[in-house]
């Protein structure tokens, strides 16, 4: 309902996108033939940073490594959840390495951090969702890491499928709006992970492909502000309906490595 939604204050990791660049091809959005305008994606990530700003959040920065063009997804990164720390092992051995600066940025913070003995890629695939943590798999994160995040956490980890591989992590498919309620693209699901949405969220704020292949799905909600891309109108319309505010943040430079507004947005819930 229109004017009911509450905002809660969030804490975000986020990493300044100096080395960005798209030096290999691990997604098909990636073409490393294809120019990357630095400067512009410098530029859209201060807007998102300051856009979380002005609306009452905090923002922790960790610093840029070279020779990790993609340390900007921060979401990868790791998945915390009520002050512990589950890190990253990447699928591709290319970012592999990007663990290890996020990892002694969390211990210089005080956190313990578990790094993980399967394939586990952070918020990309284990999205913590009230009271539970949706996972994605299929194309990243392994069911197995599922497993080592229920045990580490205590929480209940419910597996989906992915099965387009436009979008191979959870969190360009579905993100999480409040504490009762996702925004998600079908069809970005197996026929049984569907099925399992459709149970647990009844009211869900279904998105089109044309909302999803825009990014719309990796938009960050604090419960109330929706910070999402302007290209997905459709989605921030429904949004606006359900009593959201949808807050536009132009990240389209980022699109050419996979990423988006949440894949630059870590969450630290201590």
């Amino acid at each position: 309902m229109p004017g009911s939604r509450v905002a809660r204050r969030r804490r975000y990791l986020v990493c300044e996108p100096r080395h960005f660049a798209v030096r290999y091809a691990i997604n098909p959005w990636m073409h490393p033939d294809r120019p990357v305008d630095v400067s512009l994606a410098r530029r859209q990530w201060r807007t998102l940073v300051d856009a979380y700003r002005d609306h009452g959040h905090t923002v922790e920065t960790v610093k840029p490594e070279p020779g990790l063009p993609d340390m900007v997804f921060a979401a990868n990164a790791a998945v915390v959840v009520e002050g512990r720390v589950l890190g990253s092992l990447f699928m591709a051995p290319e970012r592999r390495p990007e663990s290890v600066p996020y990892e002694a940025w969390f211990k210089a913070e005080g956190y313990e951090v578990h790094h993980p003995g399967s394939v586990c890629e952070g918020e990309g695939d284990l999205v913590p969702a009230g009271r539970w943590i949706l996972a994605g798999t299929g194309f990243r994160t392994t069911p197995e890491a599922h497993r080592e995040a229920q045990e580490f956490f205590g929480v209940p980890v419910i597996g989906l499928t992915l099965v387009d591989p436009y979008f191979y992590h959870l969190d360009t498919a579905l993100f999480v709006l409040d504490e009762e309620n996702v925004a998600y693209y079908p069809e970005a699901f197996s026929p049984g992970s569907r099925e399992v949405l459709a149970r647990l969220y009844p009211d869900a704020v279904i998105a089109t492909r044309e909302d999803a292949t825009a990014f719309g799905l990796n938009s960050v909600s604090d419960g109330r502000h929706v910070f999402v891309p302007p290209g997905a109108t459709a989605l921030s319309a429904q949004l606006a309906d359900r009593g959201y505010v949808p807050v536009p943040v132009d990240l389209s430079e980022f699109h050419k490595a996979g990423g988006g507004i949440k894949c630059c947005t870590q969450e630290i819930r201590s």
